[in-house]
């Protein structure tokens, strides 16, 4: 029976760019020279390796217990070569297993109780705004860009994304605009800037808080835009909104909460108001996170309770909210561009950035941004922008009769400039 270090070695054999292993005692696996090196300080890992759970062995270089050597891109093509099975495929449970998820079903409502959604919050968006600041845009717009001409930049892509969104839902001067998960403000701002609108964030981060309050006095916006720190759930509903974005959000709300927050959103909208749902979706019709250690590495890392969704599941909670479904783009590869964008960006900053997060913060973020550009190119993630309405109830006359809403009947007017 092979040993583990020629399993390994097997393995690597093959594998383009070529990867070379030094294990503890300093034996070497793998061809020289090698386009990406890992120098492994705890066997653990070459565990990990030889069974192609990647998501431990992003653990392991988080936790010290190896290190990565090459460009992000070199080892993300590995990485996906090394991944045993599919990582969108259902993974297999156990009777037992599935017994227990139904006994938890209650324990997934409680993983996000207004408390824990803040908390968990907190723990990815206030690292620290320096930090964001190295490799985001200007505006720390922190969601798929929307490269309408492929020679953008990113800050232009990121700009063409704000305004997409703006037209998609018809925003018009004077309008009630409700910005669910506002993040630093950038669509808030640009809403209110060149649309006109009345706006109203709300955010579960203190930093972002505090950061777009700032830009609203400095801009003289006060009494236009309003910023909350404040659970979607708590938002008063006696003056519902013309129309609600949310952006990058609804990836924390969680399956079970799910009815939750459409049910929500519904009773936030006027009679034929518009909502833009703009958020990453799963791949996969039937697993419950990415496989391969993945979905795993995220949740302890980046995102704690984040839960992702195939955007058929979605678009069934919409509905059954009451919900109509107008518009649906996948924009995945827009999003491939902007994650490795941010990584590129990251990788030209890395003393500063770790100076700001510290070394383990830094390295999960390395690869978190790279892998997950990975995961969109490779069609594991997906990213799509859902433009729903809440149908009026009234049929009308003319020319819009039975539209129940301000939605046209064709999508030319998202084109117009």
């Amino acid at each position: 029976m092979p040993t583990l270090e020629a399993l390994v070695e097997r393995k690597i054999a093959a594998l383009q760019p070529p990867l070379a292993v030094t294990l503890p005692g300093g034996r070497r696996l793998g061809p020289l020279p090698a386009a990406v090196t890992l120098v492994l300080q705890d066997l653990r890992a070459l565990v990990h390796l030889a069974t192609g759970q990647i998501g431990r062995v992003a653990e392991d270089y988080v936790e010290h217990r190896l290190d990565i050597g090459g460009a992000p891109r070199d080892v993300m093509r590995l990485a996906v070569q090394l991944i045993a099975a599919d990582p969108t495929g259902e993974q297999r449970r156990s009777p037992l297993a599935a017994w227990r998820e139904l006994l938890g079903a209650g324990r997934a409502l409680a993983r996000h109780t207004p408390a824990a959604d803040a908390q968990q919050v907190q723990f990815h968006y206030d690292v620290s705004d320096d930090f964001y600041a190295l490799w985001l845009d200007e505006r720390r717009i922190y969601s798929c860009a929307y490269f309408r001409d492929t020679g953008m930049t990113l800050a232009q892509a990121q700009e063409a994304k704000l305004d997409h969104i703006c037209r998609k839902l018809m925003l018009r001067e004077g309008e009630r605009f409700l910005d669910i998960g506002a993040g630093w403000g950038g669509l808030l701002l640009w809403a209110a800037e060149h649309y006109g609108v009345r706006g109203h964030g709300i955010t579960l981060s203190r930093n972002q808080h505090a950061h777009v309050n700032r830009l609203i006095e400095e801009r003289g916006l006060r009494g236009r835009v309003r910023m909350e720190l404040l659970d979607y759930r708590a938002l008063p509903e006696d003056a519902p909104f013309d129309k609600i974005a949310s952006v990058g959000m609804f990836e924390h709300v969680g399956r079970a909460n799910l009815p939750v927050y459409f049910a929500k959103i519904r009773r936030l909208l006027k009679p034929g108001g518009l909502l833009m749902n703009h958020g990453i979706t799963a791949g996969g019709t039937r697993n419950r996170q990415l496989g391969a250690g993945i979905g795993d590495f995220i949740d302890r890392y980046i995102f704690p309770g984040g839960e992702l969704l195939h955007v058929s599941h979605v678009l069934r909670e919409m509905a059954g909210a009451g919900l109509e479904m107008l518009d649906t783009e996948n924009l995945r590869p827009h999003y491939a561009r902007t994650l490795w964008a941010w990584s590129d960006a990251l990788e030209s900053r890395l003393e500063e950035a770790r100076a700001l997060a510290g070394e383990r913060v830094l390295r999960a973020y390395r690869l978190y941004l790279a892998g997950s550009a990975a995961s969109f190119e490779q069609g594991w993630l997906s990213l799509h922008q859902m433009l729903a309405s809440a149908p009026s109830g009234d049929v009308g006359q003319g020319p819009m009769r039975g539209a129940q809403s301000s939605y046209p009947f064709n999508r030319d007017y998202m084109a117009k400039r």
